[in-house]
């Protein structure tokens, strides 16, 4: 028989092979589960965090519970090779505070990811929109930090019908090249008021001159008759 760890036993249940850790004091994710395990229960641990290619191994996974873990952080690829099957992953009561969507890509996994402390910006909104959370679950997702201090305490969902987390660093993006542009076209405007008013005044100056051409040309003509006389 293989060497489980410690408190942790297969089982079947419902005609799904089982494998269940709970409670066994765990601070990784166990090596040398079954490869045709269907359901791994890892709940009521100690796990700090996922790295990535935890459950490479499990191909078959229809069920992942981690809830009631210490996790605070999961690697980019924690869940690779479980796109295709899995279709519950359990993450509640942990200590996540932020993850990248990245971590979840590809995962058609219904997800629980209530009661952590999360902090409640454009990150977590991302990671919102790529998951497809658990029925139910979305209210238990409050935020415990926020960007902005008004939010601490609230249900993330409620708290993102008023606010775009990505837009608020976007607008701010927005108004700083807005003033940029203002400034270049202040610039040119400057210099198109100075360039027009200075042909203005050579135009003037040009206009005067011409207006002197014929009388200077008159009194020419008129002095060359005069001497033509004489």
């Amino acid at each position: 028989a293989a060497a489980f760890p410690k408190g942790c036993y297969p089982s079947e249940e419902e005609g799904l092979k089982t494998f269940r850790c709970s409670n066994a004091l765990l601070t990784e994710v166990p090596r040398d589960i079954p490869n045709d395990t269907n359901k791994l229960f890892l709940d009521s641990n100690r796990i700090p965090f996922l790295p990535r290619d935890a459950f490479r191994d499990l191909p078959l996974l229809l069920e992942l519970d981690l809830s009631h873990n210490a996790i605070a952080s999961v690697e980019s690829g924690a869940f690779r090779g479980l796109a295709e099957h899995l279709h519950s992953l359990d993450l509640s009561s942990n200590r996540l505070v932020s993850v990248s969507k990245d971590a979840f890509s590809n995962l058609k996994a219904k997800v629980n990811l209530s009661n952590n402390p999360w902090l409640c910006d454009c990150r977590l909104q991302e990671l919102i929109r790529t998951v497809d959370l658990t029925a139910g679950s979305s209210g238990g997702i409050v935020c415990h930090s926020s960007t902005q201090e008004e939010h601490i305490g609230k249900a993330f969902l409620q708290v993102i019908a008023d606010t775009d987390f990505c837009n608020v660093y976007k607008k701010t993006t927005d108004i700083a090249m807005l003033v940029t542009m203002f400034g270049w076209f202040a610039m040119v405007i400057s210099y198109l008021v100075y360039y027009v008013r200075q042909n203005q005044e050579d135009a003037r100056r040009h206009l005067e001159y011409l207006k002197s051409l014929p009388s200077k040309q008159r009194r020419s003509e008129e002095s060359s008759t005069i001497s033509t006389v004489v």
